[in-house]
């Protein structure tokens, strides 16, 4: 099968020939239809991650099943399905008690078993337990969701994670009530998704703050009431000025240190903000001590705290019901060997997805 190889950080992925193994135990063979450029993979080409090479990249993925293990008993071939880098083991503290997006022994196979990927005799290192820049993916199945056959694949692809991770920071880890003010640091994929979770959720007032332009047209189409450009204005005082003192939740879709200071410093008293992007390793994020107490919270977010086998379904039905924009987040789609591309348009602001197809 064809899939992009990521050989060190800062340099172009590649296509190859790679060899993928048949599925065993619990194992499901996906053949991949759509997958999203996300920006998470992003951070480990450009070194912000480590992550041992070679490796295929991907996460964000929707495709059909061809072939499943012996042991699986949820899915059969030619299923459609949305994968997860959320694979769950489902019998850890965490599984047990409804975190598995948290769960710490996420099954995988073991040192003595043969490799899932192999590049010129040599394994390939599996990314976040899906390597979805590539034909075909070899996943556990507690990281899939069946769907049904009438659901698009480039928008399903996006509920594997952008979607999941944003709306998924808002309703279930945020868990803001109708009325709330809510601002949004970055309006890229999953900020996008964030501000539609707010919209969703009955926040009265939505700020969009982003450095380009040239993205607050479609902030606003998703769901944004008003726009702060932290290029042009201070985000904070911008905030505190529509608001009246303010937010009551803010959100850090970037993975900057000081973007997620600003979410932390815009709250309003008793406000609480959500750390979803990557921040990068090592770098420290500096707060006020004394606005503690005032009751302000700050928080971490993994991937939405999905429980996604739930969850994404219950997207769909979002979607259908035109409550969750999906088609508007697609900005282009392209073939696997436009992955390099569709990072550069990722960094220039260009798109809010790309979505690469594989028929």
């Amino acid at each position: 099968m064809k899939a992009a190889i990521f050989h060190e950080a800062h340099k172009p992925l590649t296509i190859e020939n790679v060899e993928i193994d048949t599925p065993i135990g619990r194992e499901v063979l996906v053949r991949t239809v759509a997958s999203g450029v996300c920006h998470s993979d992003l951070h480990f080409v450009d070194g912000y991650y480590p992550f041992p090479t070679p490796a295929i990249l991907g996460h964000e993925a929707a495709g059909i099943v061809e072939a499943v293990g012996p042991q699986v008993g949820e899915f059969k071939p030619g299923d459609h399905v949305i994968a997860c880098l959320s694979v769950f083991c489902g019998a850890c503290d965490y599984c047990l008690t409804g975190k598995t997006h948290l769960c710490q022994t996420r099954p995988a196979r073991k040192k003595d078993e043969p490799p899932k990927l192999t590049w010129n005799g040599q394994p390939v290192n599996q990314f976040a337990n899906l390597s979805a820049y590539a034909e075909k993916m070899l996943v556990h199945e507690n990281a899939l969701v069946k769907i049904d056959d009438q659901m698009p694949f480039a928008q399903a692809a996006l509920i594997g994670c952008g979607v999941t991770t944003g709306v998924g920071a808002v309703l279930n880890t945020a868990r803001i009530e109708p009325g709330s003010t809510v601002a949004v640091f970055g309006a890229g994929g999953v900020g996008l998704a964030t501000i539609q979770g707010a919209r969703i959720a009955g926040a009265r007032m939505i700020i969009a703050v982003d450095t380009m332009e040239s993205k607050f047209a479609k902030a606003k189409e998703l769901g944004a009431t008003h726009i702060v450009n932290a290029r042009a204005d201070d985000p904070v005082k911008a905030i505190r000025t529509l608001t009246n003192g303010g937010v009551d939740y803010s959100f850090e879709a970037i993975g900057l240190k000081i973007a997620a200071e600003q979410c932390f410093d815009c709250l309003k008293p008793g406000g609480t903000a959500t750390v979803i992007g990557m921040i990068p390793v090592g770098q420290k994020i500096e707060l006020d001590g004394p606005m503690f107490l005032r009751e302000k919270k700050i928080q971490g977010c993994s991937m939405g705290s999905n429980r996604f086998k739930v969850d994404m379904p219950r997207y769909i039905e979002f979607y259908r019901q035109g409550r969750l924009k999906l088609d508007e987040m697609v900005s282009r789609r392209g073939r696997l060997e436009d992955v390099n591309e569709a990072f550069r348009a990722m960094k220039a602001g260009e798109v809010a997805r790309t979505v690469l197809m594989f028929d």
